[in-house]
């Protein structure tokens, strides 16, 4: 019988010791999300405080403006596609621009449902139209990486580099604007780079089951 206590009063012990464990790890991992949630809202309100002014503003806004509905990565895709020596490209943006539109806006934004900033942040004003969709992530930077990564590989540096300038250019304007909290835009990019990736392996497949001649 007092085998049996101690036995008891041992597993007493080490369930406790795994309870406090477990609620230091809950704890701290509330703190490093509190701490994230801070930080993204923070970032957006020393942006409008000092870094928006009269002259950078209307530059930002038609850069952002640029990537409504991913404008100017389909009028360069259908460019790419209307030349044969950058046709297969051109392909491999195509099908970029609809794995971002069908990963990004059209499953995780319903899916997270993440409210926008401005709704949220008390003090931050957004400087566009008001978006109707929600906010994570951030199709802009999803759809400008996604293309412009691609064009950065495949084309010559000096039309590369440039795509990959103005993807960045509108990633950041989504910040500026006070449309998207950094989280969002991070996310956009690091799935833009990765569908970008993807898309190169379908294209090339495609491209080789249907020889379109030069590429």
């Amino acid at each position: 019988m007092s085998f049996t206590i101690t036995i008891d009063k041992r597993n007493k012990k080490c369930l406790g010791v795994h309870v406090l464990r477990e609620g230091a790890h809950r704890a701290g991992r509330g703190l490093m999300l509190e701490f994230l949630w801070n930080l993204d809202g923070n970032i957006l309100l020393f942006l409008q405080e000092y870094v928006r002014n009269p002259v950078l503003t209307p530059v930002m806004k038609v850069i952002t403006t640029l990537g409504n509905g991913g404008a100017i990565w389909i009028a360069l895709t259908i460019l790419l596609l209307a030349i044969p020596k950058t046709r297969k490209i051109g392909c491999m943006s195509l099908i970029a621009l609809l794995g971002t539109l069908l990963v990004n806006n059209m499953l995780l934004k319903n899916l997270v449902a993440r409210t926008r900033p401005y709704e949220v942040i008390e003090g931050l004003t957004y400087i566009v139209r008001k978006p109707s969709d929600y906010s994570f992530p951030s199709g802009h930077a999803g759809c400008s990486f996604s293309a412009a990564c691609i064009m950065y590989r495949r084309l010559p540096r000096r039309y590369g580099v440039p795509a990959l300038i103005l993807a960045i250019l509108i990633s950041v304007s989504r910040l500026y604007v006070g449309v998207h909290y950094p989280s969002d835009v991070l996310f956009g990019v690091i799935s833009g780079i990765a569908i970008s990736y993807a898309a190169e392996v379908i294209g090339g497949r495609i491209w080789k089951a249907e020889p379109q001649g030069d590429t």
